[in-house]
């Protein structure tokens, strides 16, 4: 495995107006390798999400190095950063962030259009791609007419459809029951298998036994860093419920 992620000395500070400051990371370094699957974990006002944010290039540290494929993120600016999570990071969000009015093909079409990719070869990575997650005879449907299950799938699609070099997954089923989250982290470990790297962050503990590799945060600095002692076997996942 190659390294794909360095975080060197990352702290986080939000000045709260005042002289009030709240110091969210402190000091985190954490290396990352190609085709890891890894949990990163904490409870709320940990940590995580900040963590999450930074990986993700949705926001910049205070201070300290995030390097990325080889390059330095931590110092882009918004349009370069903006650059960066279209093109190498696939989001999976708790809550979907489908677009109510379009059906499943154009959801997952929209990174290809944000990267300028010519219609009718996005439509048909779009496809294949839903194809790829067991939604392809549901392109047409729209998101209230999917089910929990579906839906996140489809938003599964849409990370994969630019073939991202992480998948970044924020608490992929907090909005799925047990059955359904179960599918959803199947299809996760799946897409692991086949190569793509996947990075989770949750605050459950069943959840995060899914990855092979526990990164836990609190208070702002990693608590521990542990390869999972087991790996699950699964069959292969059925198709959305």
């Amino acid at each position: 495995m190659s390294t794909m992620i360095e975080l060197k000395n990352i702290t986080k500070m939000y000045d709260m107006g005042g002289a009030e400051e709240v110091h969210a990371l402190q000091g985190v370094s954490v290396t990352l390798q190609k085709n890891e699957y890894v949990a990163i974990m904490g409870p709320s006002g940990s940590g995580k999400s900040t963590l999450m944010n930074i990986i993700g290039c949705l926001d910049t540290p205070t201070s300290g190095q995030y390097i990325f494929n080889g390059v330095n993120v931590s110092e882009m600016s918004d349009n370069e950063l903006a650059r960066v999570r279209n093109r190498e990071i696939g989001f999976v969000f708790q809550t979907f962030n489908l677009l109510a009015r379009s059906d499943a093909l154009h959801n997952v079409e929209l990174p290809l259009i944000y990267a300028g990719t010519p219609a009718a070869e996005r439509r048909r990575k779009a496809m294949e791609t839903l194809t790829s997650v067991g939604l392809g005879d549901r392109a047409r449907h729209k998101p209230n007419e999917l089910s929990g299950g579906q839906r996140q799938r489809v938003a599964v699609a849409r990370a994969l459809v630019t073939s991202p070099s992480i998948i970044l997954a924020d608490e992929p089923t907090g909005n799925l029951d047990t059955k359904t989250g179960e599918e959803i982290m199947i299809l996760l470990e799946e897409l692991h298998r086949l190569g793509n790297t996947i990075i989770l962050v949750t605050h459950e503990a069943d959840i995060a036994e899914h990855a092979h590799r526990v990164i836990r945060i609190r208070d702002g600095k990693v608590e521990s860093d542990e390869s999972n002692g087991h790996r699950r076997t699964y069959k292969t996942a059925a198709h959305a419920s």
